[in-house]
């Protein structure tokens, strides 16, 4: 089985950091991670692994090496997600349905999967801006960097769900454009979400304006979400 283990996730950094960044980070992963730091209580795998993600990272050749290994893994992922939408669209083709059996399945999917989906995306997306002020008082405060992570778990944990609620049941094909929309919002919400959380780890603010940036693109898909499904609600 491959491994899919992401180095720049195991050293908290971006993949656009910098040798000086990545070395930073490993330096103060080790630190933390290490036995007389945590008294007993480090972790002897994650150890293994921030060292391992180092020294790929931390060589030039061998970061060059694995930034093509993950752009290949990338383009597999993509394609293989494209196949099964495409099987899935052929299956959709297969099976007739009368026009009774067309108006249930979308009043059943409006219900079961849009309305609580369409109710998590609106808190998640409604909710940054209030938070981005508190933490703007004073963004070193520890107290407000912890109120800040709370609530970023408080998100992921309300994203999981309406990702999960989202692939419960499959969508009509005549809302398949607003299937696409919320799909692509959810995943914009999640890239936002790994934007922002760097924030807490090395105070760099361009993670809060990547992240906010991020949802500002899912908010639009939102409401194109919103707009294809206007004639069904």
């Amino acid at each position: 089985m491959a491994d899919k283990t992401n180095h720049y996730e195991t050293l908290k950094v971006s993949p656009n950091a910098s040798q000086a960044e990545i070395k930073q980070a490993y330096r103060r992963l080790v630190k933390m991670f290490h036995p007389d730091s945590n008294q007993g209580t480090s972790d002897p795998e994650h150890i293994v692994r921030i060292n391992a993600a180092y020294e790929v990272l931390g060589d030039f050749q061998n970061r060059q090496n694995y930034d093509q290994s993950l752009r290949q893994r990338s383009q597999k992922t993509a394609s293989d997600r494209q196949q099964r939408t495409a099987a899935a669209g052929q299956r959709y083709q297969a099976t007739r349905q009368t026009g009774r059996d067309a108006d249930e399945q979308i009043e059943e999917w409006l219900h079961l999967v849009y309305q609580p989906v369409n109710r998590l995306i609106f808190r998640i997306l409604n909710s940054l801006k209030a938070q981005i002020e508190k933490l703007a008082a004073d963004p070193f405060d520890d107290v407000l960097l912890e109120e800040f992570q709370d609530y970023l778990n408080t998100c992921r944990d309300e994203l999981k769900q309406a990702q999960m609620t989202f692939h419960s049941l499959p969508n009509p094909p005549s809302l398949a454009r607003a299937a696409a929309h919320l799909y692509y919002c959810l995943n914009q919400i999640g890239d936002g979400l790994d934007e922002l959380e760097y924030f807490p780890l090395n105070y760099d603010e361009s993670y809060l304006h990547a992240g906010q940036e991020m949802f500002r693109t899912a908010t639009q898909l939102h409401w194109e979400a919103q707009e294809s499904v206007g004639m069904y609600v």
